[in-house]
């Protein structure tokens, strides 16, 4: 869950004091990893797994309801209200998995958590006369929903909205997205990045093995976007397969420091390459060049990380590492883990599982195979991989291992499923769930029918009503059939 602050107007000693404080908590971080280094009590025998889900709340016309606060306000008292919190815009949520070993029922354990937490959800919805929507963008959004008075009432998103534009020195944020359409659109604030809702995958690795699953998971990326894609339209545009990206990665357009503020350095973005030795080196990243943003202190000590944490919320790459910790009997024991942000929200529960099913066999295939995947694909082009499956989602065509050309869809049901249902196995996950929810991704590849090509389908043939789509994309979830056997 996003982190709270207390202020939203900063000075600079502020900065200054906030400097001083990373620096120390940083320096406190790389003894911890080049003593975890050299700890074999850190190869711990199982993966941890959970998610993030964010959603939107709907009027009874499938319209954005601006009432996130108010909906917070009637889960007040149930079992799950820890669980969720709010979102940039007041017409979103998000709901918080707890944690489970990524073993035996996991997938199982998922699903009935994320389906635990719907329910509750939806019966709270009721109380303010609103629904709920999983999906990438939502297709009834209007570009004049994104204004200030729809923003949710937390002090970091307004400091971060400030702090912003401080950095840009006021320069407007300018969307610009080529697709099958175009869309240009120009705000004073960083109400775009509410467009972009994601299904966000934790997995808590052996700190022995990090930096092959960080690796793994970039490699990955592009397969997994391709399948899951389901974000096709903005503002009645048709755009990418998964549209998400280049709105997420355009909204917040902050760069490095001074002359790079406006350079390629970007806050959200595919990163700036493999880490070699230890994931350390994304920390000294966003050290080096991201300058601070949200300098709020902490009354804490060193060993919280209150400060670093709060600086690494504010650089997205698409595959996040974290430094974390949880207190056992007086002791805190740290851990760094994966957050895994390219999937969409949606098409339903049973697609979101069968999401995470394939990313967590593939991730753990890959990154235990003896051959060294990024050694056979260079970044740069698991990067153009990335942005052409986001793009073109099942129908495009990558460069894959060793150079390569190859179509997404042979790679995924030749290749990737393959690895993941090994990877599943390794893990020792129950094998009723792996051919469940891998045959989903299956049956999804073979027929191409995701989130994104179901919605560009029913424009197709019942024209381009934004709020129609929404109602029938709605009425399709609300089964709970997987996206691959939805009618047009």
């Amino acid at each position: 869950m996003g982190q709270e602050i207390t202020h939203s107007h900063f000075t600079k000693t502020d900065f200054e004091r906030y400097r001083n404080k990373l620096n120390e908590e940083l320096d406190w971080v790389k003894k911890w990893f080049h003593k975890s280094h050299e700890d074999s009590a850190q190869k711990t025998p199982y993966l941890l797994a959970g998610f993030e889900m964010e959603v939107c709340l709907l009027d009874c016309d499938g319209k954005p309801a601006n009432q996130n606060n108010e909906f917070l306000q009637h889960l007040a008292g149930t079992a799950i209200a820890s669980q969720v919190t709010l979102e940039l815009a007041k017409f979103n949520i998000e709901l918080n998995s707890i944690v489970f070993k990524l073993n035996g029922k996991a997938l199982s354990n998922l699903k009935n958590e994320l389906q635990r937490l719907w329910d509750i959800c939806s019966e709270t919805a009721k109380e303010i006369n609103c629904t709920l929507l999983m999906v990438g963008t939502l297709p009834s959004l209007r570009d004049a929903d994104l204004k200030l008075a729809n923003m949710s009432p937390m002090t970091r998103y307004k400091a971060l909205n400030e702090q912003v534009f401080r950095s840009r020195k006021g320069r407007a944020i300018e969307l610009d997205i080529q697709g099958s359409e175009t869309l240009k659109s120009r705000h004073q604030d960083v109400m775009l990045e509410s467009t972009a809702t994601s299904f966000q995958l934790h997995l808590q690795m052996p700190f022995s093995r990090s930096v092959r699953y960080y690796n793994a998971a970039i490699i990955l990326s592009a397969p997994i976007i391709a399948v899951s894609a389901n974000s096709p339209f903005l503002f009645g545009k048709a755009l990418w397969c998964e549209t998400r990206i280049p709105v997420f990665e355009q909204a917040v357009s902050v760069g490095g420091f001074d002359g790079a503020m406006f350079g390629p350095i970007k806050r959200v973005s595919f990163g700036l390459g493999y880490a070699k030795d230890s994931l350390l080196e994304c920390f000294e990243e966003n050290n080096e060049h991201y300058p601070i943003l949200l300098p709020e202190i902490f009354d804490t000590t060193v060993e919280d990380l209150a400060h670093l944490s709060l600086h690494n919320g504010t650089v997205w790459r698409w595959n996040r590492p974290i430094i974390a910790y949880k207190k056992h009997q007086g002791r805190r024991h740290y851990h760094v883990r994966l957050e895994h942000r390219v999937i969409p929200a949606g098409p339903t529960i049973v697609d979101s599982i069968a999401n995470a099913a394939f990313f967590y066999g593939a991730v753990t295939a890959f990154a235990n195979q003896y051959e060294i995947p990024e050694t056979q694909l260079p970044f740069v082009q698991a990067k153009e991989n990335f942005y052409l499956s986001a793009k073109q989602g099942l129908k495009g065509k990558i460069t894959w291992l060793g150079g390569r050309p190859i179509p997404l869809k042979a790679l995924i049901l030749d290749y990737i499923l393959p690895m993941a249902k090994d990877g599943l196995s390794q893990l020792g996950i129950d094998r009723q769930d792996i051919e469940y929810y891998l045959g989903i991704i299956e049956q999804r590849t073979k027929n191409g029918q995701n989130g994104a090509s179901w919605q560009r389908q029913y424009v197709a043939k019942n024209g381009k009503d934004m709020q129609a789509l929404t109602l029938a994309y709605q009425k399709n979830q609300q089964t709970g059939h997987p996206v691959h056997e939805w009618l047009i």
